[in-house]
Parts: structure tokens; C-alpha cells; sequence
């Protein structure tokens, strides 16, 4: 395997899945690993958390884990140095965090929107602070975003918090790229579409009607022109990409991995 991150520093943030589940972020730090990357992977939950270091020290990857509030500052300012102190540096920050509340303006409560934009933008926000002025001193670094189609058009049913939410982070991550850019540093965002992973069966799972599991399935794969949805590994391909050489001259872009969702009418 051509080992496209040997050597790097990746601090991966919400690394964890449920259970056995592979969710983007899991895959994304096992994939990291197997690529060379010695990864600092990071979930608030232990138990999600510990899957992934498992299936990483499986393949004999180097991995240290940390449970963290990623929206916590005083959390992030630790979680940021004990990376840096422990392996000497820091080369990639993929920031993999999104959480949903479903409703529009008159149904959802303050404190849901206030928690969702806290977990979802906040917590991008006290990434950056804290681990740009350590990739500045280095003189490169990249930061990676994982987004949402729902940023960039609407849903068949109402996330107003989550669609604003990851529209920031698209705005976020370009407003760091264009000033970073000059001392080194990359920052882009992944922007999945209609993705099998654990976590959609948590809050999707009533909103599709009766039949479970599988229509919810059905009807996400056909609102795709490939038909299909994807899965973890789509998304941890492109954020490898996107972490590599490979896309040194690729920043402040919105890389869509959505099987052509965004180019139909339709909401998904």
C-alpha cells in the first residue's frame, strides 16, 4: 500500500461509532492509520471510542485515544497540547462532529438550537484556535471538515439547526483557508449526501413512515441518482485525499461525495 500519510500527525475528532457500527469518523482514523498516520483519535463517548482503537491496534496502526467534549474549551485546549506533546507535532485536524435536532424555527426549543450549534460549530471554532497557531509554527498543516448536503439544500422533512449549523462550517473552513493558506495551511470541507452509518438510524428512523430500518434505506438510496447510498468509507477516502499530498494546491473547496445528490431536484 503506497502509505500516502507516513510520518503525520492526524488528530482525529469524534473517531468513535456505535458498537461494531463504521461510522465516517472510525473510518476515517483506521484509514489515516493504514496510511501511515499516527493518529490521536478522540470521541466524548469511551465506549465508541474504544472500538476504533481497537480496530486500529488490530493492524498493528499507531493510535492513542482521548475522551473529550469537543465543544468544551478548556477540554480542547488539553486535547490539542497532549497531541502535540505526545508525538512532537501536528499535521492534520479532521473534525468530524454533527449532531441533529428536526424541526424549523417554531418547534425547535433554544437549547436545542444553542447545543446543536455549539457540538457542530463551536466545536470547529475551538479546533482551529487551538491547533492553527501549532500548524503556523510549523509552517503547514491541514484541516478537514466533515459538512452536510443538508448545507447546501433542503431535506424532505425541516433540520433548520442542522442546515445552518453546516453551512457555517463551510464558511468556517473557507474563511481559514484563504488566511491560512499563506502560511502553509490547508483547510477543506467533505460534504456527504445520503450515507449508511449508524448514526442516521438515531434521529431518521420516524421520519421515513412505517417499515423501519430498510425503507428508510430504500427511499435515501432512491432519492440518489446512483441509486444507492454510501458509506463511512467514501467519506474517509476523500478525507485521506484531501489530508495528502496528493491535494497540496486543493484548498478552501466543498468536496460533495453524494452520488450526484445535490445535482437533482429532489430532497432527500
Amino acid at each position: 500500500m503506497n502509505r500516502r500519510l507516513e510520518g503525520r500527525t492526524a488528530l482525529v475528532i469524534g473517531a468513535g461509532a456505535k458498537g461494531d457500527g463504521m461510522g465516517n469518523g472510525r473510518a476515517t482514523a483506521i484509514l489515516f492509520a493504514r496510511h501511515g498516520a499516527r493518529v490521536f483519535a478522540v470521541d466524548r463517548d469511551t465506549d465508541a471510542l474504544e472500538g476504533t482503537l481497537s480496530a486500529i491496534r488490530a493492524e498493528n496502526g499507531e493510535v492513542v485515544g482521548h475522551v473529550c467534549d469537543a465543544a468544551d474549551e478548556a477540554a480542547v485546549r488539553e486535547m490539542t497540547g497532549l497531541c502535540q506533546r505526545h508525538y512532537g507535532r501536528l499535521d492534520i485536524v479532521h473534525h468530524n462532529i454533527g449532531i441533529n435536532a428536526l424541526g424549523g424555527p417554531p418547534e425547535l426549543s433554544v437549547a436545542d438550537w444553542d447545543r446543536v450549534m455549539a457540538v457542530n460549530v463551536r466545536s470547529l471554532f475551538l479546533a482551529a484556535k487551538y491547533s492553527l497557531p501549532i500548524m503556523e509554527q510549523q509552517g503547514r498543516g491541514v484541516l478537514n471538515a466533515v459538512s452536510s448536503t443538508g448545507s447546501l439544500r433542503a431535506a424532505r422533512f425541516e433540520m433548520a439547526v442542522y442546515r445552518a449549523s453546516k453551512a457555517a462550517v463551510n464558511e468556517l473552513t473557507r474563511e481559514i483557508a484563504v488566511h491560512y493558506g499563506p502560511k502553509g495551511i490547508r483547510a477543506n470541507a467533505i460534504v456527504p449526501g445520503q450515507m449508511d452509518t449508524p448514526l442516521i438510524l438515531d434521529y431518521l428512523i420516524d421520519v421515513y413512515g412505517p417499515g423501519g430500518i430498510e425503507t428508510m434505506r430504500e427511499a435515501r438510496a432512491q432519492s440518489v441518482p446512483l441509486k444507492r447510498m454510501g458509506d463511512a468509507w467514501d467519506v474517509a477516502h476523500a478525507a485521506l485525499f484531501l489530508a495528502s499530498d496528493e491535494a497540496k494546491y486543493v484548498n478552501g473547496h466543498l468536496l460533495v461525495v453524494d452520488g450526484g445528490l445535490t445535482s437533482t431536484r429532489r430532497g432527500g
